[in-house]
C-alpha cells in the first residue's frame, strides 16, 4: 500500500471520527447543539412531543439534515423596498380590514422566504421548518399569523379579543419579516433576537395597526 493511499485513509477516518463526535455532542444537546441552536423553537418542540426529548431532538436533527445547507440570498435594495412598503400598507389597512391585512402579511412572509431561497409557500410546512432552521428565534410568528389567516370565518371574529389575537399574531410575525428583509447574506435569525435597523438605512418598521396604539419604534 503506497504512503499516499495510506494517508487519504487516515484523513477519511478522522473526517468520519470528527463527524460522529459532532452529531453526538448535537444529540445530547451540548452547548453547539440542537437546545442551543434552536432556543424557543426547541421547547416548543419538546412540548409537542409531549416533554419526549429524544422524539422532539431527533425531528430538529431532521431538519438540520434537510435544510441546515441552505443559502439565504440576499435580497436586492429595491426589492427590500418593494416589500416593507407591502407590509406598511397591510398595517395601515388592518383597522377597517383586519383579517384581510393578516392574510396580505401571510402571504408576503412566504413570498420574501421564497425569494430568499427558501421552500415555495405553497409547500407551507416545508418552508416553516426550513426557517425554524435558520430564523429558530422568530418562525413561531409567521406560524401564528397563518393560523389567523386560514381560520374560518365566522361572527365571533369580528369581536376585540378576534381583533386584538389578529395584531398580536402581526406583530411577532415582524420579527421574523424585519430578519428576512434586512439581514446580510449568512446572517442567521437565531443571531439576532433583537432587530432594529438594517446596514442597507431601513428603519425598524412602525406598527400602526391600532390607532388607539402608540407605535412602536
Amino acid at each position: 500500500m503506497s504512503t499516499g493511499l495510506i494517508i487519504a485513509i487516515v484523513i477519511v477516518a478522522a473526517v468520519v471520527v470528527v463527524a460522529a463526535v459532532l452529531a453526538a455532542r448535537s444529540r445530547r444537546g451540548g452547548p453547539h447543539g440542537l437546545k442551543h441552536r434552536f432556543g424557543p423553537e426547541y421547547e416548543r418542540v419538546v412540548a409537542q412531543h409531549g416533554g419526549d426529548t429524544k422524539a422532539a431532538e431527533q425531528e430538529l436533527a431532521e431538519r438540520v439534515q434537510r435544510h441546515g445547507d441552505l443559502h439565504e440570498r440576499p435580497l436586492e435594495p429595491a426589492e427590500r423596498e418593494r416589500y416593507a412598503a407591502r407590509w406598511t400598507t397591510a398595517q395601515e389597512h388592518f383597522v377597517d380590514s383586519p383579517r384581510e391585512s393578516v392574510t396580505e402579511i401571510d402571504l408576503l412572509l412566504a413570498e420574501v422566504a421564497a425569494a430568499r431561497g427558501f421552500p415555495a409557500g405553497a409547500e407551507y410546512d416545508d418552508q416553516v421548518a426550513a426557517l425554524s432552521v435558520h430564523h429558530a428565534e422568530h418562525v413561531d410568528g409567521y406560524r401564528r399569523v397563518h393560523r389567523a389567516a386560514q381560520a374560518p370565518v365566522s361572527g365571533a371574529e369580528q369581536n376585540q379579543a378576534g381583533t386584538e389575537e389578529m395584531r398580536t399574531a402581526m406583530i411577532e410575525a415582524r420579527s421574523l419579516f424585519d430578519d428576512l428583509i434586512t439581514q446580510s447574506a449568512g446572517e442567521t435569525g437565531r443571531h439576532r433576537a433583537g432587530v432594529g435597523a438594517d446596514t442597507g438605512g431601513h428603519p425598524h418598521l412602525p406598527w400602526s395597526a391600532d390607532r388607539s396604539r402608540p407605535k412602536e419604534s
